[in-house]
């Protein structure tokens, strides 16, 4: 992300976050003269103790300087999550920023991680890399979502996926709301990541294909390991009930597994044995 595309994101996140608070959870009155939702820009500025001209060209996205414990109080007075958090400062902080990422070779997952992915062999699960491009995954992947192994490797980007291909836009009972989850996780590499330019080139080509992708992504919170309740309507098994777990693995490259464990007190993982037996296939696993 160069300097310009930083300071942009910056002040659309600020722009956002400040939208979502409603002055009586702050103990402000609401008044009734306000015509956007959310505090005003000097109320924030009001809370976090600087003033309104300093605030306010902060969230113009001018090229100001700022210390850690502005920034503190303005997470503070926003209400950001430790994730927001981080990816206040990321964009804020020019100089927290990693050094420059060259492009990347194709990430081959540890024997270890084949394991793993082999024996949760009931619950769907994905290894992804910090562009979200997917790198591994096992059998109940492939029968409750799509048969990666058909997808070239260059295509297999999670976020693309969802919106290119419909097969998972017809299977999430509310696709937004799946989809925000990996928005979320999404936006905390952007921020973590915000020298690789790969980011900002990637989010205006989605943007020029898919309308539906600038507003979602507009509304995307921050969040590195977002646990949501997914309902799927699949094409065979019906309905299924998943909890999606995120969970981010340590090491040398910035991997992360998703996990769509069947939910309690249903029939989801009975269906989903189901559905495997039946494959004539049969791989019993595929990474």
């Amino acid at each position: 992300m160069n300097h310009d595309a930083r300071l942009q994101a910056l002040s659309s996140f600020m722009k956002t976050q400040r939208a979502k608070i409603s002055p009586e959870s702050v103990g402000l009155p609401t008044g009734t003269r306000r015509r956007t939702p959310g505090l005003r820009r000097e109320e924030v500025a009001q809370l976090a103790g600087v003033s309104t001209t300093w605030y306010t060209w902060l969230e113009q996205g001018r090229d100001i300087q700022v210390s850690h414990s502005v920034l503190d109080n303005i997470s503070t007075a926003l209400k950001l999550t430790p994730d927001e958090r981080k990816y206040l400062f990321s964009l804020a902080l020019e100089h927290q920023a990693a050094a420059h990422i060259a492009e990347e070779e194709p990430l081959q997952i540890s024997p270890p991680l084949q394991r793993i992915l082999r024996d949760l062999e009931h619950c769907p699960s994905i290894i992804s890399d910090r562009r979200c491009y997917i790198v591994g995954w096992n059998d109940a992947a492939r029968h409750v979502f799509i048969d990666f192994d058909l997808i070239p490797l260059e295509q297999r980007n999670m976020i693309r996926l969802l919106f290119e291909r419909k097969e998972f836009r017809r299977l999430a009972v509310n696709w937004e709301h799946f989809v925000s989850g990996f928005l979320a996780i999404f936006r905390a590499y952007y921020g973590q990541y915000v020298e690789d330019e790969w980011y900002n080139l990637f989010l205006e080509e989605m943007m020029d294909q898919y309308p539906d992708f600038r507003t979602l992504w507009k509304q995307s919170s921050v969040s590195s390991a977002p646990d949501v309740l997914i309902e799927f309507r699949h094409s065979k098994a019906g309905k299924m009930l998943f909890d999606l777990t995120s969970l981010q693995i340590h090491g040398s490259s910035d991997l992360r597994c998703s996990i769509y464990t069947p939910a309690a007190d249903t029939a989801t993982e009975q269906k989903l044995m189901h559905l495997m037996e039946r494959d004539p296939r049969n791989l019993g696993g595929s990474v």
